[in-house]
């Protein structure tokens, strides 16, 4: 028997990008179709080629959203936590995977069946807006990602990492690295060598990196470095 969805879980939905623009009363009756899949670390949800039948919301814990490169080599597209939706467009077409995705972290997501979504824009098209608005919000995400990969250096792909990871309003922190190296290294676009460097780099910065957390002195100084555009003396520090 597939475990329910609680209040919690009716929650978080409808704080990701998908659901928080639905009207409440259509918002739960989406998730009355929805059911929830616990995962194991390094348990697969779907892979690269699978036919889409379902929007994902991560619940609890981390996936990460990857293909595999002709060469073998690991390409991390993303890595999706708690409020966050992914797969809106592939499944609404009922198309095939461009990635694959796998757990992280042990943890849930909930699968929302596409055809209850797409039930519900035929009976109600004002929906159509939520669904464009995701669609946008991922492209708009995905356009960023390739602006870090094109012009920022590895420290600075690193700091703004770091920076997301900071309490709003912090002038100082110590964060949790939310998963292990090696896939943040992939997440920034880098080889795990290479991030390394780039975490010996911001020690001038007043960042400490152990292997599950980093001590930032200054988040001011670090925000000077993931936004400096080259011009500066910054960027020839790093």
């Amino acid at each position: 028997m597939r475990p329910t969805l609680t209040p919690l879980h009716r929650r978080i939905a409808c704080q990701s990008r998908l659901f928080s623009s639905l009207p409440p009363e259509i918002a739960a009756r989406l998730l009355d179709t929805a059911h929830v899949k616990k995962l194991r670390r390094g348990q697969a949800l779907f892979h690269h080629g699978d036919t889409a039948h379902s929007i994902h919301i991560v619940t609890e814990g981390w996936v990460k959203l990857y293909r595999i490169a002709p060469n073998g080599a690991e390409a991390v597209v993303g890595v999706m936590t708690r409020g966050q939706s992914f797969g809106e467009p592939i499944a609404l077409r009922r198309a095939a995977y461009p990635v694959s995705a796998e757990a992280t972290t042990a943890g849930e997501v909930l699968a929302v069946p596409a055809q209850a979504f797409l039930d519900l824009l035929q009976a109600h098209p004002e929906t159509a807006i939520s669904v464009l608005s995701a669609t946008f919000l991922h492209l708009q995400g995905l356009v960023e990602q390739i602006e870090q990969l094109k012009a920022r250096s590895g420290a600075q792909r690193v700091a703004e990492f770091l920076l997301e990871l900071c309490p709003e309003g912090a002038q100082s922190a110590t964060v949790r690295l939310p998963y292990d190296k090696a896939l943040i290294a992939g997440r920034l676009g880098m080889k795990p060598e290479s991030l390394s460097r780039a975490f010996a780099r911001l020690r001038d910065f007043g960042v400490v990196v152990t292997q599950t957390s980093a001590a930032i002195a200054s988040v001011t100084a670090l925000q000077a470095l993931a936004h400096d555009d080259g011009s500066g003396t910054l960027s020839r520090a790093i």
